[in-house]
């Protein structure tokens, strides 16, 4: 997969060499509905700035598939498991309406998972 480039957007820097906790989604979008998935899921759509809102959410990264152009992967970072399920219980409301409203820009949605790096060290 290759990192969207949104205009006017600035992509941040995977926070990869830091501990932390990604939650990953793939999302596969509707055709018609491309520029506005990658603008409400990029880095600084409408998402990133729900997420904003709570402590240890790190940044968002979108990635689309190289080889099938309506096929995405986000990658939330966050400080800790428990940051994010701490945002999700205290946003329920929000989390929930802005995700009905997507709705309609995806045929089909599924969390990967949910990642901490390993310890090689």
């Amino acid at each position: 997969m290759q990192p969207v480039t949104v205009p006017g957007h600035r992509l941040q820097a995977a926070p990869s060499a830091r501990r932390g906790h990604v939650c990953a989604w793939e999302f596969v979008v509707r055709p018609s509905c491309v520029a506005e998935f990658e603008r409400i899921y990029g880095s600084d759509g409408d998402w990133a700035r729900l997420f904003r809102r709570a402590p240890g959410y790190r940044c968002t990264e979108l990635h689309r598939d190289r080889t099938q152009p309506t096929r995405f992967l986000t990658l939330d970072f966050w400080d800790s498991r428990e940051a994010c399920d701490r945002f999700r219980r205290s946003h329920a409301e929000e989390y929930a309406a802005l995700d009905a409203r997507c709705e309609a820009l995806t045929e089909r949605e599924r969390e990967i998972g949910r990642f901490e790096p390993v310890d090689l060290g």
